[in-house]
């Protein structure tokens, strides 16, 4: 071999290391999230299980197995809907807009609501839970009452209305329903709002908010692209409630959850292969709908370029992959572990310790639901940094740690949730007005965000075997953990958004430097837009317009637009 062609081996053999690693690199930060989101939980449950709550030896490896599993499938659900959810939505939000025509952004968005709801996993869990419906009806109904809250919230965009007011609005027309429907349904008309706002919903919904939002020129578009989870979540409660109306409950029994039966770790692997199948074919189910939607978009716009398609259509695969992964982890390894460990903490003579116990499991947990990795990106993203991704974990994590500990009381005391809904919502809505708009439309947001896969399938069968191993009603005293969940983030995140309003804040090193006094010539406050005060807030950016350029699709605003644009929302006050 000559010395020429050696070099060129060399070369070609370094090129295709470096391809390689090109490839594995784009892995790195979603598996890495998702280890640290995931791992903490773990942990715990392995210290539960080793001090005050033994777990037979079947069930841990089904845990730590579906770990391994959850672990790989929050990064590659991650990294596919960054691909492919978030850029569809953006783009079909653009689209709809651009029509300006009224029946177009109505019809179409009635449409993308049903179908991201019938696509939605957890709904099939919330649909057995519920009594004396049948799956059908409670799975279509929920599904109509999102896509016409869909359109109600695009509409908001579109027409600039408050959000807080249409949440007093149809929050008094939900409250004042309950009053109406038994008190069985309660518990698991809230839960529906929750779960229903899962991990398939959540990117694509996000993004259609941010495309529609694009279209508007003024400086609060930034804000209103958040709150369409809060409005949809909405749907599924006044759905289950107009339901209990025409149905009764037929005093449904509990089923527990059984822990998986296997002698050793051949039988236990063989159990997820068998329960993978059935994910497989659900997910396909699920993902078919919005695929087909993708498909009919990009024919009839022509929106999207090749090299655009192909990315796209990769991220289906990983969001495939990754939810498949996800679903058969959480539900073969984390179901049984979870309603094991509520039922032998409740056991205990010292049962209290389950409200700690169960503070400290929330606080973490939070983390490991995928579409608060997707939500924290895309308030960072938003809000170019002001309102950054510790900040919302750490408000997410209080708030749900918080709703634990309260639903245990109610599991061991059998309060009736509605002491706990109405006071919290109403202190949610009353903060609205007194907290920056963008935090009350992100808060609202994270409420239906916080409370998915993770929660459904582990937390609820921890409160139904604690439940179980009291005496309680299941159905009114277990069920509602979803709604708990759901509801404390709305006051943590507007307590944060009140913090950067009401405190004193410390001007940090780069507010004085000379570079920052450049940058805020272009820049205008989006938090402090009724109660601004000079030195407030956390920071100020240039409105949306990190996320307007995105939005834009394939032709998008470019960089001497972007810079027109902070001139305009600057205004004469702006320098």
């Amino acid at each position: 071999m000559t010395r020429r062609t050696v070099q060129e081996e060399q070369a070609r053999l370094r090129k295709k290391r470096q391809k390689a690693r090109g490839f594995f690199s784009i892995f790195k930060k979603p598996m890495h999230e998702s280890l640290t989101s995931v791992l903490p939980i773990m942990l715990i449950v392995l210290a539960l299980g080793f001090t005050i709550a033994p777990v037979p030896n079947n069930a841990m490896m089904a845990f730590l197995l579906g770990g391994v599993l959850l672990i790989g499938g929050m990064g590659l659900f991650t990294l596919g809907s960054e691909m492919s959810m978030i850029p569809l939505g953006q783009a079909v939000g653009s689209e709809i807009t651009r029509s300006k025509k009224v029946w177009v952004i109505v019809g179409i968005s009635f449409l993308i609501g049903i179908i991201i709801t019938v696509a939605e996993p957890d709904l099939q869990v919330l649909a057995n839970q519920v009594p004396a419906i049948e799956n059908n009806v409670i799975i279509w109904s929920v599904a109509v009452g999102v896509g016409v809250f869909l359109v109600i919230a695009l509409l908001r965009i579109l027409l600039g209305i408050p959000l807080s007011y249409l949440l007093i609005g149809f929050y008094a027309v939900v409250f004042t329903l309950a009053m109406f429907v038994s008190p069985d349904f309660w518990a698991i008309a809230f839960d529906s709002g929750g779960v229903t706002t899962g991990p398939m919903t959540v990117p694509f919904i996000m993004a259609l908010g941010v495309g529609v939002s694009a279209v508007r020129n003024d400086k609060h578009a930034g804000g209103d692209s958040f709150g369409l989870v809060a409005l949809c979540s909405i749907g599924p409660i006044l759905t289950v409630l107009l339901l209990g109306l025409l149905y009764k409950p037929d005093g449904s029994s509990y089923t527990p959850v059984t822990v998986p039966d296997a002698q050793d770790t051949v039988e236990m692997f063989r159990s997820y292969t068998h329960a993978l199948p059935e994910y497989f074919k659900e997910i396909l189910l699920s993902l078919a709908p919005i695929a087909g939607f993708f498909l009919i978009f990009q024919l009839l716009t022509r929106r999207l370029n090749r090299r655009q398609i192909m990315s796209m259509a990769v991220g289906f695969l990983y969001t495939y992959l990754g939810l498949v992964l996800f679903l058969t982890g959480v539900n073969v390894g984390f179901m049984a572990v979870g309603n094991f460990l509520g039922s032998s903490i409740a056991s205990l003579d010292c049962n209290w310790v389950l409200i700690p116990i169960a503070m400290v499991i929330g606080y973490f947990i939070v983390a490991a639901e995928p579409a608060v990795h997707i939500l924290n990106r895309q308030v960072e993203e938003i809000t170019a940094g002001s309102i950054p991704a510790g900040a919302m974990n750490l408000a997410l994590s209080l708030g749900v740690a918080v709703s634990l500990g309260l639903a245990m009381i109610r599991v061991l005391t059998g309060i009736s949730i509605m002491w706990f809904l109405l006071p919290g919502y109403a202190l949610s809505l009353a903060l609205s007005f007194v907290v920056p708009k963008i935090f009350t439309s992100i808060a609202f947001d994270s409420g239906g965000v916080a409370s998915g896969p993770m929660t459904a399938t582990f937390l609820l069968p921890f409160a139904m075997g604690a439940c179980d191993a009291v005496g309680g009603n299941v159905v009114t005293d277990a069920f509602g953990v979803v709604a708990m969940v759901a509801m404390t983030p709305l006051v943590t995140i507007q307590l944060l958004g009140a913090s950067s309003t009401w405190l004193p804040q410390p001007w940090p090193r780069w507010k004085r430097s000379s570079s920052w006094h450049r940058r805020k010539r272009n820049e205008t406050t989006v938090f402090d837009d009724h109660h601004h005060q000079p030195g407030g807030g956390l920071r100020t950016i240039c409105g949306f317009l990190p996320g307007l350029r995105r939005a834009g699709g394939v032709h998008g605003p470019g960089p001497g637009h972007r810079q027109r644009r902070c001139a305009e929302l600057s205004g004469p006050g702006g320098h």
